[in-house]
């Protein structure tokens, strides 16, 4: 850690000192001594502050590269302290940040792209509070989940990746070598076929707006309450847009294309059931995974679909039996790996698997939330609004992995 934050952090512990002392009535002889000692420390630490950020200017340069070396575990202990209600007042009164927040904020303005106040993503999770005498479980979980960990999207295998900067493309191979026999004694075997390749890409070309409107009494509202509010909206937000933008973003107005409107794009088979919900219709999807290649047991697929399937298919028992279609479907395909989804259209349902490590589909966010203050829409009523701003992009690189189910129930 650079000098002078250390001088910076001992200077904002000084000053809480300070206004404890000078906030009693009556002092003892011993905090008299304590307030001229802090206060001769502090005006020391300001001369050597100034001599920091001069010896610090070639460090300082370097920082940006610091987010990059730290490891996963290191930057989410950070993230762990850090505090959405402190941006607020920032934004609102203009007090300066400290701790860990500042620390966070700080590095990420380091790796550029901010308009307003960065907020990395793993600070949206939702956080419980408990007394400072109770044990409070932790489970340290990837940061690539923590956006949205129980969402649609994450259920059926897509995986998140967070890019610093520019464009990601993944190399897929379409086609390569082939097996043949020599027709004759001395023949030559089947022909060389060119190992060739195309390209998925994710770019930062769609951009994700949240909005919220905080009121004065909010505002005035210290501690965990404000805190835990503008987490909860923000994650709900955000996590349900971006769920709907993978399986329905129309790829128009700003929008990412989705799993099922960029079906034809993406090389995705859709398949018109007209039918009532049955196993039958999974079970064939299925068996076209095995016939690719792509997975050799039921139990490697994910199924999502809309909540009136799930009834339609708890709904139709087997004639003569008290067996529903459901509970044949989970037979082979367990219901941890089956998630109902309201975005999806009424009688659609998606089948995934991840084939040779690959998953089906990939979701990138840049960076983290650029979080920007409205100073002036409010201003009548002593209100804030912020705007979280976030790039994202979604792209399927192996469409053989997916498969579409429509007009189920028609």
């Amino acid at each position: 850690m650079l000098d002078s934050v250390k001088i910076t952090r001992r200077q904002s512990e000084i000053r809480q000192a300070l206004s404890e002392l000078v906030g009693k009535e009556t002092l003892t002889t011993d905090e008299t001594r304590s307030i001229e000692t802090l206060d001769a420390e502090y005006r020391q630490n300001e001369i050597r502050y100034r001599a920091a950020l001069t010896a610090e200017d070639s460090e300082r340069r370097e920082a940006g590269a610091d987010l990059e070396t730290r490891t996963d575990r290191q930057f989410a202990d950070l993230v762990a302290g850090f505090e959405l209600r402190q941006i607020v007042l920032a934004l609102d009164e203009g007090r300066a940040l400290t701790g860990q927040t500042a620390e966070v904020v700080a590095e990420m303005r380091n790796a550029g792209g901010y308009r307003g106040v960065p907020v990395p993503l793993a600070a949206l999770e939702l956080r419980n509070t408990v007394s400072a005498d109770v044990p409070n479980p932790t489970q340290t979980r990837p940061i690539i989940d923590r956006l949205f960990p129980a969402s649609v999207a994450a259920r059926i295998g897509v995986q998140t990746i967070n890019i610093a900067q520019g464009s990601v493309e993944w190399p897929v191979a379409t086609s390569g070598a082939i097996a043949g026999w020599a027709a004759t004694e001395g023949g030559n075997v089947t022909g060389p076929n060119p190992f060739q390749t195309a390209e998925r890409m994710l770019a930062p070309d769609h951009t994700l707006g949240v909005h919220m409107r905080i009121s004065r009494k909010a505002l005035k509202q210290t501690g965990d309450g404000l805190e835990q509010a503008i987490r909860r909206d923000m994650n709900s937000a955000i996590g349900a847009e971006l769920d709907r933008a993978v399986l329905m973003g129309t790829g128009t107005a700003g929008q990412p294309l989705g799993l099922v409107p960029g079906a034809a794009t993406y090389g995705i088979a859709s398949t018109a059931i007209a039918a009532a919900a049955s196993w039958a219709a999974f079970r064939a999807e299925i068996v076209a995974f095995m016939q690719a290649n792509q997975i050799t047991g039921a139990s490697g697929v994910n199924v999502a679909f809309d909540p009136e399937i799930w009834a339609d298919l708890d709904g139709a028992l087997i004639t003569g039996t008290a067996v529903s279609e459901w509970d044949r479907l989970t037979r082979h395909v367990p219901a941890g790996k089956i998630a109902t989804a309201n975005h999806l259209d009424a009688g659609t349902a998606i089948l995934t698997t991840s084939a040779g490590g690959l998953p089906p589909a990939f979701l990138g966010l840049w960076g983290g939330l650029d979080l920007i203050r409205d100073p002036y829409t409010d201003a009548q009523n002593g209100g804030l609004r912020l705007t979280g701003l976030l790039t994202a992009d979604v792209t399927v690189a192996r469409g053989s992995q997916i498969r579409i189910l429509t007009g189920i129930g028609a």
